[in-house]
């Protein structure tokens, strides 16, 4: 078993100090992904347009294994919108 941490950047949560031990980083890699779903599940109000977020995965020496990053981008069409919005004031 090797302990893997789960470090999720999104301006809220603090860094995983603790660790998860996993057989591999194969296991991480899918309990990352897992990781992944929930948060936007769980917190969806909070994610706005234009902001990014990522998960990192580090073994037990802080080496970065790999990160998943996410980002919501707004179509034109919405930025345009928001503009005639603010202009019509």
């Amino acid at each position: 078993m090797a302990r893997f941490y789960f470090h999720v950047h999104d301006g809220v949560s603090p860094i995983d100090t603790e660790g998860t031990d996993l057989p591999d980083w194969q296991t991480a890699r899918t309990e990352a992904i897992q990781l992944a779903g929930e948060i936007p599940k769980d917190n969806a109000p909070r994610i706005a347009l234009d902001e990014d977020w990522r998960i990192e995965v580090t073994d037990h020496t802080g080496l970065m294994l790999f990160q998943m990053t996410f980002q919501v981008i707004a179509s034109p069409i919405l930025e345009r919108t928001a503009r005639d919005e603010v202009g019509a004031d």
